[in-house]
């Protein structure tokens, strides 16, 4: 299914607005095992790192 012009410009409009966006540098090889780890629990890349982030806030923060 094609997505018009209007259709793409208002999603990016959308994911501008309610989400922060920000760029993650690792070592070489590091991004391949996440993929890895991700992919065997049925994850996203980006859904693993935030639930990595959150929990360990979580456990840190004594919640």
């Amino acid at each position: 299914m094609a997505v018009s012009k209007a259709q793409q410009k208002a999603v990016t409009k959308y994911v501008k607005n309610k989400y922060d966006r920000f760029g993650l540098t690792m070592p070489k090889g590091d991004l391949d095992a996440i993929k890895a780890h991700a992919e065997a629990r049925g994850e996203s890349v980006n859904g693993f790192i935030n639930r990595a982030v959150k929990e360990v806030m979580e456990k840190e923060n004594g919640d």
